[in-house]
């Protein structure tokens, strides 16, 4: 409509007019903003999608992973918080627990393992206890580190940072130990045992019995301490 014809309504006509061209401006400011406001939710929903199937396959990952030698292992047992540890998987696929020992665990998925776990620690409780497993880090290969005549060995046990360490060639038990960080509180210092295939050694760490210079793929077992020990 022209200014001209406007000009020329009656003033009820003129008026009714200009109310329904504010309904309009305001319907569509309403529109613009209510557009804007979806596309924010539209976006946030997107997002929260991606992140639940993210760990959807995350999850689905975990359960279909085999555990493999030199993976590292958090476990958590609800009913006994001294048993909580980082776990070291060995070269021949075991972990050690106190209380049980030696476990198999390389070639077991994470389930698996929490319920072996669960039903040999059993006999020790009033009930099956809990057992969380995760894995903590994934067995990483070798790389040329510039180290020379360097070899890989393992510790595991109580002492600070468990895993895979690559040393000198003339590397001994307590530099090992010095170089995971040290003991824990709660290592059993005096029974500390090195294993060489299926030869077994003992090592005092407080008297430095034992003491001996490493060979590639020895692992070092420090177990914890028992009470009163």
């Amino acid at each position: 409509m022209t200014q001209k014809h406007i000009c020329l309504m009656p003033r009820s006509e003129y008026e009714n007019y200009l109310h329904m061209t504010q309904l309009r401006v305001k319907l569509a400011n309403t529109f613009n903003t209510g557009g804007a406001v979806m596309k924010k939710l539209l976006c946030s929903l997107f997002i929260i999608v991606a992140m639940a199937a993210g760990l959807l396959a995350s999850d689905a990952s975990a359960q279909g992973y085999r555990i493999k030698p030199g993976d590292s292992l958090q476990i958590e047992v609800l009913e006994d918080a001294s048993l909580n540890r980082r776990a070291l998987v060995l070269p021949d696929g075991s972990i050690n627990m106190p209380i049980i020992g030696s476990v198999p665990a390389a070639g077991s998925s994470v389930s698996q393992l929490r319920s072996n776990l669960a039903s040999r620690l059993a006999p020790n409780f009033a009930t099956t206890p809990t057992v969380f497993v995760s894995v903590d880090a994934l067995a990483v290969p070798t790389l040329q580190t510039g180290v020379v005549n360097g070899r890989d060995i393992f510790i595991t046990g109580e002492v600070t940072t468990p895993g895979k360490l690559l040393v000198s060639s003339n590397a001994t038990i307590l530099q090992a130990i010095a170089e995971a960080g040290g003991l824990t509180r709660f290592a059993a210092g005096k029974r500390i045992q090195l294993r060489r295939g299926s030869n077994v050694y003992n090592y005092n760490y407080y008297t430095n019995t034992g003491n001996v210079a490493l060979q590639a793929g020895d692992v070092i077992v420090i177990p914890q301490r028992k009470l009163f020990e």
